[in-house]
């Protein structure tokens, strides 16, 4: 993270720069606020990631395995409820105070959930973590949109991509050598020396422009609707075609609550003196375009996270113990990527040509991908996922810079957390859809090849299963694995002309640069 915060700050600004071109005490500041936002940001990233390879050792001490699904469920479902609430409280009584506030509570649910005793605690205890960790990513972008004009925020783009690549690459590890050594409480407990490191760094050297703080109530009511709302279309996503049938009474309800709580949400919005996501930013047409790619761009990315690891595991016998180094070549060319085109924009102030020419190899490495059969190499598919990679790192961060700009500077908060809300839905949406397809082929293909009776999860054997299968049954259990994949990444390869389209009908305004009068950091304490 030091190197690219290096990368990032190579080219000082004129005007923050002291003696001989050397940094002046504003850059300094700003460079140490972006590397305590990146910490906080690095705590929203890892949590899951560790969690996850720590379930099975908390499921054998605190038993309730038929509610092991909520200990995830309830932490994404806090998030994205609180996600834009947390971008709104930002915008009317300041940014620096609300975003502490999100890391104490954050760190309180990592407190709690680590004494748990058993898993109805687990799981309450994991809703108040992911209601403070709705308010880590929102806050960090508002922060950096307030701090860095958008014309310089290119430069931090291959930062953020960097963190989500060490989280989702040493995430895993993390986990199961703190669960070996430490024991799964400490799978929580980790997140105490990183968020008092970033609370104690931004309490200390952020400072923001004062701003008049709104004397207008909170919108309660349009916040409970938007709450009930994303709930619904989450427990959707979550449940259909697993837990229930999609044509189920439970779906179809959640259904008709979901739909009816949005419309009421937006008829309440039009009325409201101070609304949660105020409509006029969607008037914006860039504003727009960019929420329909970040939609998407959820929906690839995370889809193929959770499948990429399942083929090369399931077909190509890797270990599911070094599962994040399967995703390296994707993550890396993501990384490399996102690094290039900021430091493209910085220097040109131009933007247009990234969201197009990622929408387009986002679209190409998810068609090669489809193509993956049982023979294909890791080799091969390593370069399939390096496509995938760069047309993700020219979409990323690029969607969230363009939203911003889109905006005024007392709606940055908003802009950073509908963008987040819609890129968390379209994940939501994907692994849900390509999921559904997924399990749905390779049930299909395990019945029509005599190996139905293998499993009773469709996709759910690991390695050391697999092993001892019987050889015809492993070979069609594989093949099965390979067409699920390919069904699974064409439709993510469909999905993802959508945001070409969007991509192309983006107008390139100009960004917004540093001056005099937009000076980033300033001595009066928020």
């Amino acid at each position: 993270m030091a190197d690219l915060m290096k990368a990032a700050d190579r080219k000082a600004d004129d005007a923050s720069s002291g003696p001989a071109g050397k940094p002046g005490p504003q850059q300094r500041s700003v460079r140490v606020v972006v590397l305590a936002l990146m910490i906080a940001m690095l705590l929203a990233m890892l949590d899951n990631l560790i969690v996850g390879t720590a379930m099975p050792t908390i499921v054998g001490d605190l038993g309730g395995l038929e509610h092991l699904s909520w200990v995830v469920t309830a932490y994404t479902l806090a998030t994205a409820a609180s996600t834009p609430i947390w971008g709104k409280l930002g915008d009317m009584y300041g940014r620096k105070g609300i975003f502490l506030t999100s890391i104490v509570i954050f760190l309180i649910g990592s407190v709690l959930s680590g004494m748990s005793q058993d898993m109805g605690q687990l799981i309450g205890f994991r809703a108040v973590q992911g209601l403070g960790a709705g308010g880590l990513m929102v806050g960090v972008m508002a922060i950096i949109g307030d701090l860095v004009p958008p014309r310089e925020r290119g430069k931090y783009q291959g930062m953020m991509a960097g963190v989500m690549a060490i989280a989702m690459i040493g995430g895993p590890l993390v986990g199961g050598t703190i669960t070996d050594h430490l024991g799964w409480r400490w799978s929580f407990y980790i997140n105490l020396p990183l968020g008092a490191v970033a609370l104690a760094m931004i309490t200390i050297v952020l400072h923001l422009p004062k701003r008049d703080r709104t004397k207008a109530k909170v919108d309660y009511l349009g916040a409970g609707l938007l709450t009930v709302g994303i709930t619904a279309i989450v427990l959707v996503t979550t449940w259909g075609g697993s837990e229930y049938d999609w044509n189920s009474a439970v779906i179809m309800e959640l259904i008709a609550i979901g739909v009816a709580s949005l419309a009421g949400f937006v008829f309440v919005e039009t009325k409201a003196a101070e609304p949660i996501i105020p409509l006029h930013i969607f008037r914006n047409a860039n504003f727009t375009l960019m929420s329909v790619v970040g939609f998407m761009a959820g929906f690839v990315m995370f889809g193929a996270v959770l499948y990429l690891p399942l083929f090369q595991q399931s077909v190509q016998g890797a270990s599911a113990t070094n599962s994040g180094l399967l995703l390296l070549p994707m993550l890396l060319a993501m990384m490399i990527v996102s690094l290039v085109a900021g430091r493209i924009t910085t220097s040109s102030g131009r933007y247009k040509i990234f969201p197009i020419v990622g929408s387009i190899l986002m679209v190409t490495g998810l068609f090669l991908l489809s193509t993956m059969d049982t023979g294909t190499s890791r080799f091969t598919s390593g370069v399939y996922m390096a496509v995938l990679g760069a047309g993700m790192g020219f979409l990323m961060q690029i969607t969230m810079l363009v939203a911003q700009n889109s905006v005024e500077l007392k709606d940055m908060g908003v802009a950073s957390s509908s963008t987040t809300l819609f890129r968390t839905l379209g994940s939501s949406f994907g692994v849900a859809i390509m999921g559904a397809l997924f399990t749905g082929r390779v049930s299909d293909e395990m019945a029509a090849r005599g190996g139905a009776g293998a499993t009773m999860h469709g996709a759910q054997l690991d390695a050391a299963s697999l092993a001892k299968l019987p050889v015809p049954v492993r070979e069609a259990y594989e093949y099965a694995v390979a067409s699920g994949t390919h069904i699974a990444f064409l439709v993510g390869a469909s999905v993802g002309l959508i945001a070409l389209v969007a991509a192309v009908f983006v107008k390139e305004v100009p960004l917004r640069g540093a001056g005099p009068e937009s000076a980033p950091v300033t001595d009066a304490a928020v």
